[in-house]
Formats: C-alpha cells, sequence, structure tokens
C-alpha cells in the first residue's frame, strides 16, 4: 500500500464513520432489518479507485460503525456487522477488473451493484444463520432494502468514479 491508497483509505472510511455516527447513511425503512444503507457505496468507491485492500480497509471501518452504533441486537453480533461488510469492496473490484476492458462504464455500474448485492446477500444470509430473523423476513428486506441500495449504488458509483477518473491525471490513461 501506497500512500495514496492509504490517503484514500482514510477519506473514505472518514466518509464511512461520518454517515454512520450521524444517521446519514442510513434511511429508516418498515422491515425486520429496520433500516436501508449507503454505507457500502465508500467501501465501493475505494476498490474501484485503489483495489480490493482498500475496498476491504473501508468496508471493515463500515462493519466496525455498524457494529458500535447498532440499535438492533443482531447487529450486536460481529459475524452480523463486520464480517460480510469486509467482502464489498473485494467482490465489488473483481467484478469491476473483469468487465472493465469491455465498456469501463458499464463495469462502473455494474461494480456498484454487485457490492451493494453482496453487503445485502452476506448480511442478511448471516442474519438468518445466526436465526436472528426467518427466511421470510430476510426475502422481504433484501427486496424492500436492497434493491433501492443497489439502485442507489450504481448511479452514486458511476457519478462517482467517472468523475474521480476524468480529473484525476494519473489514473486517466489507464482507465478511461
Amino acid at each position: 500500500m501506497n500512500t495514496r491508497k492509504w490517503v484514500i483509505a482514510g477519506v473514505l472510511s472518514a466518509l464511512s464513520i461520518l454517515l454512520g455516527v450521524t444517521g446519514l447513511g442510513f434511511v429508516p425503512v418498515p422491515t425486520a432489518v429496520g433500516n436501508a444503507t449507503i454505507l457500502q457505496i465508500p467501501a465501493i468507491i475505494g476498490a474501484l479507485l485503489e483495489g480490493p485492500i482498500v475496498g476491504a480497509i473501508i468496508g471493515t471501518i463500515f462493519g466496525v460503525t455498524s457494529f458500535l452504533h447498532a440499535t438492533l441486537p443482531m447487529f450486536k453480533d460481529p459475524l452480523v456487522s463486520i464480517l460480510p461488510r469486509i467482502w464489498i469492496g473485494v467482490g465489488a473490484y473483481y467484478v469491476y477488473k473483469g468487465i472493465r476492458p469491455l465498456n469501463h462504464y458499464v463495469a462502473i455500474g455494474v461494480a456498484g451493484c454487485v457490492g451493494s448485492v453482496i453487503n445485502t446477500v452476506l448480511v442478511l444470509g448471516v442474519i438468518y444463520l445466526r436465526h436472528y430473523l426467518s427466511l421470510g423476513a430476510c426475502i422481504t428486506a433484501a427486496v424492500v432494502n436492497g434493491v433501492p441500495e443497489a439502485i442507489v449504488s450504481i448511479i452514486i458509483t458511476l457519478a462517482v468514479v467517472s468523475a474521480w477518473l476524468r480529473l484525476d491525471p494519473l489514473r486517466r490513461k489507464s482507465r478511461i
């Protein structure tokens, strides 16, 4: 990890903490899970800009923030709140890397979607496996929370990463 990667990880981790602590990253929804979130987006963006390790670091910070500020008992379980979040940026990065040769902008959007889906599926999967909620409640939460989260992730990730890469002279030639 070079200085640039640490700085990007730090800034996006700080954003993730800010969104988590202030509650701005959570949107109340009428499901058993309680909130939809946008906190996965900094992990996705970090991974696309600087690689899977940066994405994993930011995802871990998201998970720890979720764990420390949990209001529902199931999110006070680190297997629910921390472990799944590590994989958000990792999965998003490899999807982006695989699709990028075909179409750069499609790769960004698909990676934004996949990162969000990884968050939804892994968190709800662990919630179900740990017997916090029934399968039906998890499926309902996946649809009610997960679909809007994925759509917002696509839009914000595409806007931020595209703009960043256009402005960044070090990355312009290699990415766009």
